[in-house]
C-alpha cells in the first residue's frame, strides 16, 4: 500500500497546490490512500463545509486536523456528520466527531488513521496523546494492519516520543503543526515510519504561512495586527509511505516536495 500524507494545507495558495499537484502525484507514485491536513485550509484558520466537499470530491480519503479544527463555528457540525473529517482523538469526552477512522483504500484494503494532539505549549491542553494512542489501538480489529497517526504538537521531542512509543505497533507517526518540514524521515527498528515534521502545502513567502509584513507588525511592533494566509506560489509538501498491507510494517518513507511554477 502507498499512501500519502500532505501537510498542513494553508489557505488559498495551500488549496491550490493540493488540487492541482494531488492528481500528478497519484498517477507518479500509485497511491492507494491519502491523508491531508486541512486545519488552516479556511484562510489559515478551520476548515469550512465548502472546503470539506471540496477535498473529499477530489477522492481524498481522510483529512486530519489539530488546535485550530474548531476556528470555524460550523466545524462543530461538519466533525459530527463526516467520519472522514478528524479532530484529535484526545479531546475530552464528549466533543463532537472522532479523531480515529477504518476505512478501505480503493483496492479495498483495510486502513486505519489516528488524529491526537501534543499537550506542550498547545491550546488547548487536551488529555495525554499517549495513553489515547494506546487505548485506541486496543480496539483496533486484527484486519487492519496499515494505521497512520498524525501526531500534531509543537515540540519535536513529543512527536518523536510518539514515534518510539507507538514502535511497531503502527505503520507510521508523521509530525504536523509546525509548518517547517524537517529531513529526519526513517523507518524506525520496529516497521514504523516516522518524521517529527512534514512540512505545510502553501505559500512559503510567509511566517509559517502566513501574511510576513502582518506578522512582522505583531512581533516587531506588537500591535494586534488580523494575521491573514499569504498569497503567492506555493509547494505541495507530503510523504509517501510504502506499508506492507498484510504486516502493517513500513518498507520506506520519501519525502515529496513540489513548487508551483
Amino acid at each position: 500500500m502507498n499512501l500519502l500524507f500532505v501537510g498542513d494545507v494553508v489557505g488559498d495558495a495551500g488549496r491550490r497546490v493540493l488540487l492541482e499537484r494531488l492528481p500528478i502525484l497519484r498517477e507518479r507514485y500509485k497511491i492507494d490512500v491519502v491523508v491531508v491536513n486541512i486545519e488552516n485550509a479556511a484562510g489559515g484558520f478551520g476548515v469550512t463545509d465548502k472546503i470539506l466537499r471540496e477535498c473529499l470530491a477530489h477522492k481524498i480519503d481522510v483529512l486530519s486536523t489539530g488546535n485550530h479544527v474548531f476556528d470555524k463555528r460550523e466545524a462543530l457540525d461538519l466533525v459530527a456528520r463526516e467520519p472522514r473529517l478528524l479532530r484529535p482523538h484526545n479531546y475530552p469526552l464528549g466533543t463532537p466527531g472522532s479523531g480515529w477512522y477504518m476505512g478501505q483504500s480503493a483496492r479495498g484494503e483495510p486502513f486505519a488513521v489516528l488524529n491526537v494532539m501534543g499537550t506542550a505549549f498547545m491550546h488547548p491542553v487536551l488529555d495525554c496523546p499517549f495513553a489515547c494512542a494506546k487505548a485506541t489501538l486496543t480496539t483496533k480489529p486484527e484486519s487492519i494492519k496499515a494505521v497512520l497517526v498524525d501526531c500534531h504538537a509543537e515540540t519535536t521531542s513529543e512527536k518523536m516520543a510518539m514515534g518510539w512509543f507507538l514502535d511497531g505497533q503502527v505503520s507510521a507517526v508523521v509530525g504536523t503543526h509546525t509548518h517547517v518540514p524537517t529531513a529526519d524521515e526513517r523507518v524506525l527498528p520496529g516497521g514504523t515510519a516516522y518524521i517529527s515534521d512534514v512540512g505545510m502545502t502553501g505559500c512559503y513567502d510567509s511566517v509559517i504561512g502566513m501574511n510576513k509584513e502582518k506578522v512582522l507588525k505583531r512581533m516587531v511592533l506588537k500591535l494586534p495586527e488580523r494575521l491573514e494566509a499569504a498569497e503567492g506560489p506555493a509547494t505541495f509538501c507530503g510523504v509517501v509511505i510504502d506499508i506492507d498491507s498484510k504486516t502493517g510494517r513500513s518498507r520506506g518513507i520519501q519525502r515529496v516536495s513540489v513548487r508551483e511554477g
